[in-house]
């Protein structure tokens, strides 16, 4: 199963990411996901269910230690997972 992450950290600085932001983008660009997409008012990634779930997990606790005082996330099924060459798992 393909999952898919929306999530926003606060507090917003519009100024200058602040730090829980810097440490949401690191989370989820090193994390092996697919079509990552960072913004400054909301952010979305794509993969595999287990990778998903394992980004998010690391991406509360290090956004929270990083002084995020709100992380809102929305997680959605997107579709089956495929093997390269477009069969399922």
């Amino acid at each position: 199963m393909r999952l898919r992450v929306e999530f926003t950290t606060e507090p917003f600085d519009l100024d200058e990411a602040p730090a829980h932001a810097v440490v949401a983008r690191e989370v989820v660009q090193g994390a092996g996901l697919d079509a990552v997409d960072v913004g400054p008012f909301g952010n979305t990634a794509e993969g595999d269910a287990e990778t998903v779930l394992a980004a998010v997990d690391t991406l509360l606790r290090r956004t929270l230690a990083a002084g995020a005082t709100r992380v809102s996330l929305q997680v959605n099924v997107a579709g089956p997972d495929t093997a390269p060459g477009g069969g399922a798992r």
